[in-house]
């Protein structure tokens, strides 16, 4: 009953963070420090890394340094924002995975330990039988000895019934 459960909740986590995605996306579009600071760069990298990408899967060799031309603002700040907002989402699904597997383990490990209680206690109870079996074993040696005692004559003398008066 628990499983679903979790897979239920973490699926509604990873669906209240696109809303968490698209408001931060919004705010950095509003936003000159998030603008400048968060979101262009980012983009102006990954574009830079494309076209050196593109270039040279296409054959068209290596590009100059200064030969990639620079995104505008605009789309610099667009391309940061959707960037930023799927970077949200990826951690907010890492995350839900990571809290699930912590879980799991967790949940492992107190099987593991109830397991290693329930030996412990078998043990002890396996060493009790093992104590009284060799007190018993003990107690038969010592009449085994007392039987052995008893001599034949003083077992035949013991049931000789003697009449009354003789």
């Amino acid at each position: 009953m628990v499983f679903p459960i979790a897979k239920l909740a973490s699926l509604a986590i990873k669906q209240l963070s696109k809303p968490v995605a698209k408001y931060a996306k919004e705010g950095a579009k509003r936003s000159v420090f998030f603008r400048r600071y968060v979101c262009m760069p980012p983009a102006q990298l990954y574009h830079w890394m494309e076209v050196k990408l593109k270039m040279r899967i296409l054959g068209l060799g290596k590009t100059k340094p200064g030969s990639v031309p620079q995104l505008n603002e605009e789309m610099a700040t667009q391309l940061g924002a959707e960037m930023l907002g799927e970077f949200i989402v990826f951690m907010v699904g890492g995350l839900t995975l990571y809290a699930e597997y912590w879980r799991q383990a967790k949940n492992a490990q107190l099987k593991e330990d109830t397991q290693n209680e329930r030996l412990n206690e078998l043990e002890e109870r396996l060493l009790a039988v093992q104590v009284v079996t060799e007190k018993q074993d003990m107690q038969i040696r010592h009449l085994s000895r007392l039987l052995a005692g008893f001599s034949p004559a003083t077992q035949e003398s013991s049931q000789t019934v003697r009449p009354p008066g003789k």
